[in-house]
C-alpha cells in the first residue's frame, strides 16, 4: 500500500459554481492528485460540493456527482473556489437560476469560512469570495479582466494587479486559470515539501515555478528547455533545496554522472554553468524572501544559501539592475 499508516489526511473541498471553468478545477486538483502519489506524509482528500448535484461547465460538458454544501468544515481544511465562464460554450449567457446558485454559495461562504480554514480562489472565483466579505482587509488578486469587478464586490480588499497569486494569511488568491496550478504547487511545496512540488511539476510537464509576485518568465524555468535526464536530475536537486552547499561534485552524484561531464552537459543543454544555475536559484529564493517577508538582508542572505550579504549582492547584480533593498521598496510601493 502506497500510503503510510501515519500519513495525515488534509480535507479539500472544491466548490463547483454554475458555468464552472473546468481548467480551474482540473489543473489545481491534478496537482493534489499527483502529490498523493509522490509522498506518504500527507493525503489530500478531495470532495466536490455545490448548490446542485449537476451543473454545466465552461466548455459545455456537464459536471455531476457534486455533493451538497456541508454545514461546517473541519479544522485544517483547504477550500477551493474555481471561477465561472461568462458565456459557456454553446450558451448565450447565464440564467436567473444560476444567479440564485451563486448567492447560495456566497451565503454559505459567509457561514463556514473561519480561522483554521485556508481559502484558495482560482481566477474569477475571487469574485464570490469578495461578495462574501472574505477578502476584506486582505491582499488579493484575480484575473485581469475581473479586477474592476472585484473592486466593486470587495471595496475593503487590497487588490494587487499583475500578480500570479497572492497569499495573505489563510487567504490565497490567483490570477487567470493556469495561475491556479502555480498557486497549488506553492501550497503543496509548503505542506509536503519542495521536492514533492517539483516532482509534481515535472510530471505535469510544468518546469516552471513562478513566484506570486513575478509576472515575468521565472528564473525557475530558465535553463530547463531541454530533455537531458542527467541535467534535469541535477536541476531538480538544486530546486528542491537551493540553499544546500552544492558543488559540482555533489551535483554530479545526484545526476549520476562525472563532474566534468556534468559541467559540459550544463553548458550544452542549459546554456549556463553549474555555478551560475545554482546562483540563479538562490537569487530567486532571495527575491521571494525580500518581497514576501520583512527579514533583513543578513537573514535573507543566510536563508537563501549565501555566505554573506555581500555575496548575495554580488550574485544579485548579475541578474537584476536594481539592488535588493531598492527592489523591496519598489515592490512595497506597488502593493500599496
Amino acid at each position: 500500500m502506497r500510503l503510510a499508516q501515519q500519513s495525515v489526511e488534509v480535507p479539500v473541498y472544491v466548490v463547483v459554481p454554475p458555468r464552472v471553468l473546468l481548467l480551474d478545477v482540473a489543473g489545481p486538483i491534478e496537482v493534489l492528485r499527483r502529490a498523493n502519489l509522490e509522498q506518504d506524509v500527507l493525503r489530500f482528500a478531495v470532495s466536490y460540493v455545490g448548490p446542485l448535484p449537476d451543473v454545466g461547465s465552461s466548455i459545455g460538458l456537464g459536471v455531476s456527482a457534486i455533493g451538497p454544501l456541508p454545514d461546517a468544515l473541519p479544522d485544517g481544511s483547504l477550500l477551493v473556489l474555481p471561477g465561472s465562464a461568462d458565456i459557456p460554450l454553446g450558451q448565450l449567457g447565464s440564467s436567473r437560476e444560476e444567479a440564485v446558485q451563486e448567492r447560495q454559495i456566497v451565503e454559505w461562504l459567509r457561514r463556514v469560512v473561519r480561522p483554521g480554514i485556508r481559502f484558495i480562489s482560482i481566477c474569477s472565483g475571487a469574485l464570490l469570495a469578495g461578495r462574501a466579505g472574505l477578502l476584506d482587509g486582505y491582499d488579493c488578486t484575480t484575473h485581469y479582466d475581473c479586477l474592476s469587478e472585484l473592486a466593486e464586490a470587495a471595496p475593503a480588499a487590497r487588490i494587487l494587479e499583475n500578480r500570479l497569486y497572492v497569499e495573505d494569511g489563510e487567504r490565497l488568491t490567483s490570477a487567470g486559470i493556469t495561475a491556479g496550478i502555480d498557486l497549488m504547487l506553492h501550497v503543496v511545496a509548503g505542506m509536503a515539501g519542495h521536492a514533492c512540488a517539483l516532482a509534481v511539476a515535472r510530471f505535469l510537464v510544468v518546469y516552471l515555478r513562478r513566484a506570486g509576485a513575478d509576472p515575468q518568465l521565472s528564473p525557475w524555468l530558465e535553463g530547463r528547455n531541454h530533455i537531458h535526464p542527467s541535467v534535469h536530475r541535477a536541476q531538480d536537486a538544486v530546486a528542491a533545496d537551493p540553499v544546500r552547499d552544492w558543488s559540482v561534485v555533489t551535483l554530479a552524484d545526484a545526476a549520476a554522472t562525472s563532474p566534468r561531464n556534468l559541467s559540459r552537459l550544463f553548458n550544452e543543454h542549459a546554456g549556463m554553468s553549474v555555478t551560475e544555475y545554482v546562483n540563479r536559484m538562490r537569487v530567486a529564493v532571495a527575491r521571494e524572501l525580500l518581497t514576501g517577508s520583512r527579514l533583513d538582508i543578513e537573514a535573507v542572505a543566510e536563508r537563501a544559501g549565501f555566505a554573506s550579504p555581500r555575496q548575495l549582492r554580488r550574485a544579485w547584480g548579475r541578474f537584476h539592475s536594481l539592488p535588493p533593498s531598492r527592489m523591496r521598496q519598489n515592490e512595497a510601493k506597488a502593493a500599496g
